[in-house]
């Protein structure tokens, strides 16, 4: 592959440090989630996977939207990102909940949304290593 653009971002200190982008316009505190027993105070890896996935997929649905001439630039993708424990480590798992917009028919859209999932990097990276369910809402 011949990258397009590469991002690069540094951590220190795990899920209770800091994360700065290369370019310093990502700078965020990283805290572990209270239901992990941490504190909940600055995001957390699974948030910043979730943010990226989601719009991520909104592209990759609007570049398919486009190539079939249907309008879905209003459509809203929500990545929820769970982790849970597998064995000896953690897992995560993916659910994309796809709003479309008024007008896209329910076949139309399922036809959309499986396209997407096609096209998407994030989609592709994560195919057959954590499980990823569509849902039109």
């Amino acid at each position: 592959m011949d990258a397009l653009y590469t991002a690069a971002a540094t951590a220190t200190h795990g899920r209770d440090g800091r994360t700065v982008s290369s370019d310093g316009t990502l700078d965020l505190a990283l805290g572990v989630p209270v239901e992990m027993g941490g504190n909940g105070q600055g995001t957390n890896p699974e948030q910043l996977f979730a943010a990226g996935y989601a719009a991520c997929f909104g592209s990759a649905l609007g570049l398919v939207g486009r190539q079939a001439k249907v309008d879905v630039s209003d459509a809203a993708v929500t990545a929820e990102v769970g982790i849970g424990k597998q064995g000896e480590g953690f897992a995560l798992a993916v659910t994309l909940r796809v709003e479309l917009p008024e007008g896209v028919d329910a076949e139309t859209g399922r036809k959309l949304v499986e396209q997407a999932h096609q096209v998407c990097p994030y989609s592709n990276a994560t195919r057959g290593n954590i499980p990823v369910d569509l849902v039109i809402e």
